[in-house]
């Protein structure tokens, strides 16, 4: 267990739980230039894959067919709180779309707001496809099929076309070949990729690095650069109230954009900037990180450790953040009753 990084939760004096972290520290030229663990960890993305199914959504021309904003694009990346301002958008591009909650091929699931859910089972209330917290993609899958003329029956299933736009984006962005990623059904019934965590750490940076050439002539580099901005400009639709994705984004001001996936996966994407350029980055950062057992709450102690030891942001942001998410629980008399250490070696690589 030594020769692991690891996040430590201690109560009292006792190591109560030990957290194994992976991360990958990759620049947009594909440089590594720190990593824990192993940073080739073939990791499941789960929902941080989400701005990349976005962007396929977007090379489809899906976007401006059906009058999709801004914030519906940031929507599309995120994993909402199912909170009325996610719901009542939804519904509206439904309706841009052409489309009914009918052939979304995806069901509902409880809240990821503690409050949203609490309020729902008090009022008995059954959530179905467009409070899934995966349903603005869905929509926007729906949007690419019909922009494609590839029908919206099957938009889900791996073999139709949207899918194959996705999985394209995924390769392009990635720098792997088809047979290095292995495609898998995720919760929400839509295909989700696993691959290396330095070649998802290499997505996140090039969509940074987009973000400083917006101005581009070439058109997918303009995408990246639209679901950067997107998500910068509009965190409310990424998370929620309370949701560390939300609270992250706004915290750096359009610095840097971050996405959760389930099961403990985490990207992050920083433009270019003074800090990155101190760590030997160039252009566009990203981060990428996976901590071994799921535990979410230990995935953000442990995502801030690195940011600080990366020294990215303000010491202020960063504390603000952690005082936030990265509390430690409290007994039922309100006494913390323990804390968290790093035995965590952030090996420069490059």
């Amino acid at each position: 267990m030594d020769s692991h990084d690891l996040v430590l939760n201690w109560r009292g004096g006792v190591v109560e739980n030990s957290h194994i972290v992976h991360a990958a520290i990759v620049d947009s030229d594909n440089n590594l230039l720190f990593s824990l663990g192993d940073p080739n960890r073939l990791t499941l993305a789960r929902s941080a894959a989400k701005p990349f199914q976005a962007l396929a959504i977007l090379e489809t021309g899906a976007a401006e067919k059906f009058n999709f904003d801004e914030a519906d694009v940031a929507l599309m990346c995120g994993s909402h709180n199912s909170e009325d301002k996610h719901v009542s958008r939804v519904t509206v591009m439904l309706d841009k779309a052409g489309v009914s909650e009918e052939n979304m091929n995806c069901g509902g699931h409880p809240a990821l707001s503690k409050t949203i859910n609490n309020g729902w089972i008090k009022t008995g209330f059954a959530p179905t496809a467009i409070y899934s917290n995966c349903s603005a993609k869905h929509v926007g899958m729906l949007a690419a099929a019909k922009s494609l003329d590839a029908g919206i029956e099957n938009y889900h299933d791996p073999a139709h076309p949207v899918q194959a736009e996705i999985k394209r984006v995924h390769e392009d962005l990635s720098k792997l070949m088809p047979e290095e990623i292995y495609w898998v059904i995720d919760g929400c019934n839509a295909p989700s990729p696993a691959l290396p965590l330095s070649n998802m750490a290499l997505m996140y940076a090039a969509l940074a690095n987009a973000a400083d050439q917006e101005k581009s002539a070439n058109a997918s580099t303009q995408n990246q650069a639209r679901i950067f901005n997107a998500m910068a400009t509009h965190p409310e639709m990424i998370g929620g109230d309370s949701r560390f994705c939300t609270d992250l984004m706004r915290a750096f001001s359009g610095t840097l954009v971050g996405k959760l996936g389930a099961e403990g996966c985490y990207g992050i994407g920083v433009r270019d900037c003074e800090s990155t350029r101190r760590l030997g980055a160039k252009n566009g950062l990203g981060i990428a990180i996976k901590i071994e057992d799921g535990n979410i709450d230990m995935l953000y102690v442990a995502l801030m450790e690195v940011l600080t030891r990366l020294d990215i942001g303000t010491e202020d942001v960063r504390e603000s953040l952690k005082t936030t998410h990265c509390t430690m629980p409290k007994n039922t008399m309100g006494v913390v009753t323990g804390h968290t250490s790093f035995k965590m070696d952030l090996k420069k690589r490059n």
